[in-house]
């Protein structure tokens, strides 16, 4: 019998403590131990050739034990055998997972040669000690513009990431993969808890053609799974992480998609077990289960484990328990806005609803901190104006409040970056930079450095020195567009564009309020 609970071919030798299943409902399974109580969280094998898999959650009386099936339980009667492995559900850990993709029990279901020269580990694993963890508050940098600028990510932090379907989640994970080996030179995990397998499919291509899949571990819990193999999937992911953190001495970037498929798992498996609901259905343990996998994500002396965790907030209610206890452990949350997605900036994540708790200046310095809430106030003041501008006209405002629309539009596009992940679908080379280059970009648009410069030079490049290559100065050209844009919003808003806007010129950097 193979450590993670699952038949492997040849001779097996028998467990030599035997029991007899006395009850089948669903997936709960109840089973009579005469010889020997199993313990809590130990895999027991049922069937012909052990091919249902069941995880003991707590024992009744002393003879009995009830646990919940991690595969599917056709077939199992009373009076059926059940054997105890005497051991937890386990994971393969080492270099051969690499550019792997496993199920919760550490089989690979990528079609793949089998495994080899790796160490099973139990996934039940206790947090880091506070003696262990790295007292010092450090930032992740990701090579994005927007995300080192304005929400800095926490090494050995967690990061909320919002966002519906075809705003470019997937493609934002895809690039944060492919530079997290550029920078730390780490270790990638993603973890499907919950998701559809022709999303795993499309990820694991995505990753191959971009590049990224030898420094990287795919984990899927699929939907149609029973919820006891989508509950454990996160703690297999872990298991790996916490390998290459504390063994190999790497950074790892753990990516959870998505963390409310594990609550509502655990939903489902308590209300199978019988407990008594909490608030709105949830199970009475959810804070404590949640806490067991957000506590593993730490940074200790030897490396750290950042976490981007997509987060499902249930019908828009940030008051839901599920969202209030996934929100307390977050250090940064960002935002994606389909608005910005349909204007074309990418990545199209919103500058104002994002935020992060490292943006204090004690941590990022006092120049960085200074430079990003004047963006915000900058960014919040062109809001303001929009609804102006479309009523009355860019002409209506005064000098300075225009100024405010030139630095605004500019800082939006030049937040805007090309991924290496979508090379071979816009044919832009993608573009990596650094936090000191994304600041001094940001403080010289904010100066009005490159006021007499198209808003288009800074859509999509780097560095701020790429708009001298990209745009040719002209006093009048930034005035032009303006104009453009106050015509196109005004005429939107009195509904007489029906002969304006055929002679109206859309500049791709412009965009209606």
């Amino acid at each position: 019998m193979s450590p993670n609970g699952k038949p492997t071919s040849g001779k097996e030798t028998v467990p030599l403590n035997q029991g007899v299943v006395v009850s089948v409902r669903g997936s709960v399974v109840d089973a009579r131990f005469d010889k020997s109580l199993p313990s809590i969280y130990s895999v027991l094998l049922a069937g012909d050739e052990g091919q249902i898999v069941i995880e003991v959650l707590e024992q009744r009386d002393a003879q009995r034990v009830r646990g919940i099936a991690l595969t599917p339980t056709q077939g199992l009667a009373r009076g059926m055998a059940v054997h105890d492995t005497a051991a937890p559900l386990k994971a393969p850990v080492g270099k051969a997972i690499l550019s792997r993709m496993f199920d919760v029990f550490g089989n690979t279901i990528d079609r793949g040669a089998g495994l080899a020269n790796v160490e099973w580990r139990s996934v039940h694993r206790a947090p880091p000690s506070l003696a262990e963890r790295s007292t010092k508050s450090e930032v992740f940098q990701t090579g994005i513009k927007v995300i080192d600028v304005l929400v800095p990510l926490e090494r050995g932090g967690k990061a909320g990431l919002f966002g519906g379907a075809g705003v470019g989640k997937t493609v934002l994970l895809t690039e944060m993969i492919h530079n997290m080996v550029g920078h730390q030179e780490g270790v990638s995990i993603f973890c499907g808890i919950g998701e559809r397998c022709r999303e795993g499919q499309e990820l694991y291509r995505e990753m191959e053609e971009a590049g990224v899949l030898p420094d990287m571990v795919m984990l899927f819990g699929q939907m149609d799974e029973p919820p006891g193999a989508r509950f454990r999937v996160g703690l297999a992911a872990l298991t790996m992480a916490e390998y290459f953190r504390d063994d190999e001495h790497r950074d790892v970037l753990l990516l959870i998609d998505n963390i409310f498929r594990f609550i509502q798992a655990g939903m489902e498996v308590s209300g199978l077990m019988g407990q008594m609901p909490s608030r709105l259905g949830y199970q009475p343990t959810m804070g404590t289960e949640l806490s067991a996998v957000e506590e593993r994500i730490a940074n200790t002396n030897t490396g750290a484990i950042t976490s981007i965790q997509a987060v499902y907030v249930p019908a828009d209610d940030l008051t839901d328990p599920a969202a209030v206890h996934t929100f307390s452990h977050l250090s940064a949350s960002i935002v994606l806005s389909r608005k910005r997605a349909s204007e074309g900036l990418y990545p199209a994540i919103d500058l104002l609803q994002s935020n992060s708790k490292m943006a204090t200046p004690t941590i990022i310095g006092e120049r960085h901190y200074v430079l990003a809430q004047e963006i915000r106030k900058t960014l919040a003041h062109y809001e303001d104006l929009k609804d102006i501008i479309s009523m009355l006209g860019l002409e209506q405002l005064s000098a300075e409040d225009r100024a405010v629309v030139g630095r605004a539009r500019r800082l939006e596009r030049f937040l805007t970056q090309p991924f290496f992940a979508t090379e071979q679908f816009s044919g832009i080379k993608g573009k990596d930079v650094s936090l000191a280059d994304s600041i001094d970009g940001c403080e010289r648009i904010l100066r009005d450095e490159f006021k007499d410069y198209p808003e288009s030079a800074f859509y999509m490049i780097g560095a701020i020195d790429e708009v001298k290559r990209n745009g040719t100065a002209a006093a009048d050209i930034g005035g032009q567009q303006q104009e453009s844009e106050s015509k196109v919003l005004k005429d939107s808003h009195s509904g007489i564009r029906a002969k304006a806007s055929p002679k109206v010129d859309h500049a791709p950097d412009t965009h209606p309020a």
